[in-house]
């Protein structure tokens, strides 16, 4: 009985020392805490309170009704949405912008990052840095806009260039073959400097000595970056990548609604665009919860299988 109690008495004395460790630290850094405090409330009331409303997606929800009285119908409003006959447009043309999304947009910041971080002079850096990041701060209207003017059959630039050098015109507006491409066109343009970001902060923290003793022993610029730079930046990458499959589905509302018209919904009607027309314009609020509650599941699938699969091949994962 004695060292068993001795045992209790030690692990008592254990705990209470890591609790007191534990308050010196949070006195002595409080001021770092509280810098946490707006993300923690920004997440807690604009990302966790709202998944209460996921009921929603189970019952025959109405307004006057509210959450509690409303009748719960099961499984009903997804399948409906998996037997839809437009369920599988909205999929493939959903799926297609993710995947080219994916492919495309997610490797150009980190190559836009490799040539900054080759380049030698700072103000050239600075420069091309600030002329990458300004589009982010423009907001989709303004971006689709510009576009607008530039490729409209009426008086755009691009067709009167096309025009004068004897070609005909393209109405990439309202083309179901322009549509993909100009929307990861519009994304490469706005956001691929933005993402360079977190690539250039990844590379400031690489060790120069690095360079030096691969200098020493020969190597070139690109054998220093395919065997220094890539290996030091290679976490971070599969973590953004991880990430950026919570969201494979979700192809940005905004953009594409003001890229939509009657010549190029057949390609461009999406999952975003149909809770929007289902849920808000149509007021059945439990069917598009049900839309949007697939998508999420659908992200979260895809992150545990990525997340899972990346520390089978050795790197750290999300979690």
């Amino acid at each position: 009985m004695q060292q068993p109690l001795e045992a209790q008495m030690q692990g008592a004395r254990v705990s209470s020392f890591k609790r007191s460790q534990l308050l010196r630290d949070l006195i002595r850094d409080r001021w770092m805490y509280l810098l946490l405090i707006p993300g923690i409330l920004y997440f807690v009331i604009f990302k966790y309170v709202p998944m209460f409303g996921l009921v929603m997606a189970f019952q025959d929800y109405k307004p006057f009704t509210g959450f509690m009285n409303s009748p719960w119908v099961g499984f009903k409003h997804f399948e409906r949405f998996f037997t839809e006959p437009q369920f599988w447009t909205l999929f493939r043309n959903t799926l297609l912008l993710a995947v080219y999304n994916l492919v495309f947009f997610f490797p150009l910041p980190i190559l836009l990052a490799l040539m900054i971080n080759e380049a030698r002079q700072a103000l050239f850096k600075k420069v091309v840095q600030t002329l990458l990041y300004l589009p982010h701060f423009i907001s989709w209207v303004v971006a689709v806009g510009i576009f607008y003017v530039l490729f409209t059959t009426e008086g755009g630039v691009v067709n009167e260039l096309l025009v004068r050098f004897g070609a005909e015109k393209i109405p990439f507006m309202l083309s179901e073959e322009w549509f993909r491409p100009m929307i990861i066109g519009q994304s490469i343009w706005k956001e691929a400097g933005w993402g360079t970001i977190i690539f250039l902060a990844a590379l400031s923290g690489v060790d120069l000595q690095l360079y030096e003793a691969a200098r020493i022993d020969g190597a070139g610029r690109w054998r220093q970056l395919w065997h220094i730079t890539l290996p030091a930046i290679r976490s971070t990458i599969v973590i953004l990548f991880i990430l950026r499959l919570g969201s494979f589905l979700d192809t940005g509302f905004e953009h594409i609604f003001l890229m939509l018209n009657s010549m190029n919904r057949e390609v461009g009607e999406v999952f975003d665009t149909y809770v929007y027309m289902k849920g808000l314009t149509q007021a059945q609020y439990s069917y598009s919860a049900a839309v949007g509650l697939f998508k999420s599941l659908v992200g979260l699938v895809l992150v545990l299988g990525a997340n899972r699969l990346a520390k089978k091949f050795g790197e750290e994962g999300v979690y």
